[in-house]
């Protein structure tokens, strides 16, 4: 089912509110956001304050350039204010499955304030990371790069033996207006990607994945997720990997996949974390 965005702003009667799923439900839910114990502390900025936008440091001559996970971005069609997820080459991954969701959080937001974390990219990367993902581990912030309509935060590990960056989330603005949540749609991989299957492809287990690493016995792990199960749908362990830019591959079984865009997160670890580097790309089930 692909989902639509606007082409202009909600009207002021806008329809009842329609229930948000475990991921964007009360403040309490495993969906919001925990405040980790170190690293970069963010602020949720107000309705209609702009983020700044500070540009990640540039890679030296021998780093490989990023290869997207996500495709480039479908620009705005006239009259709008967000990319389309759903409709051109974006999946929506994380906190809202649909259009009618990300719509049910801002009638509620303008209403009495619910839920302001959606509006940090940061803190929304974070909670993705942590709370969707489950790798508790990685609590801190350590780039971003923030414009109107798309962020990129790079999520990592505290501590003094931290690995640096353990992925860049991508995110964008989902709906129309100065209060449009931010909503995750993929990673941008470099030393580690996934890259089968293809990105927005209709998925179907048994399910083949694989794509290239670089680094020292590593041990890549594979699963399935989506946002309305608090359970992987499906999990394989392990491959190893190493060297520079090997291929790797794995096939994982999964069930009860009941969400129209599921999640498919590869990790690799076990040097000084469990989770020391991740990737996500998403598939869809219908």
């Amino acid at each position: 089912m692909n989902i639509r965005l606007p082409f202009r702003l909600l009207a002021a009667a806008a329809a009842a509110v329609l229930a948000l799923t475990a991921c964007s439900g009360s403040d309490g839910s495993r969906g919001a956001p925990t405040s980790p114990s170190t690293g970069t502390t963010t602020s949720t900025p107000a309705p209609g304050t702009s983020i700044p936008s500070t540009s990640a440091p540039a890679p030296s001559p021998s780093s490989p350039k990023p290869a997207p996970s996500t495709p480039p971005p479908t620009m705005p069609a006239p009259g709008t204010s967000a990319p389309l997820i759903g409709v051109g080459r974006l999946q929506p991954l994380w906190p809202f499955t649909s259009l009618d969701q990300a719509r049910a959080w801002q009638r509620e937001y303008r209403s009495g304030g619910h839920q302001p974390w959606h509006l940090s990219p940061e803190q929304t990367a974070l909670a993705f990371t942590r709370n969707y993902l489950g790798f508790h581990e990685i609590d801190r912030i350590t780039k971003r790069t923030v414009s109107a309509l798309h962020a990129r935060i790079g999520v990592g590990l505290s501590g003094p033996e931290t690995t640096g960056t353990a992925a860049v989330v991508h995110l964008v603005r989902y709906g129309t207006g100065p209060d449009a949540p931010w909503e995750v749609v993929g990673t941008d991989d470099t030393h580690f990607s996934l890259t089968r299957p293809a990105y927005g492809s209709f998925a179907l287990s048994p399910l083949r994945t694989g794509g290239r690493i670089s680094g020292v016995d590593e041990s890549i792990r594979v699963q399935v997720r989506q946002p309305s199960s608090e359970a992987p749908l499906g999990s394989s362990c392990c491959t190893p990997g190493g060297g520079t830019g090997q291929p790797w591959s794995l096939t994982v079984s999964f069930t009860g996949a009941t969400d129209p865009v599921l999640t498919v997160v590869a990790t690799t670890g076990g040097h000084i974390a469990e989770v020391e580097r991740f990737t996500v790309t998403a598939v869809r089930t219908r």
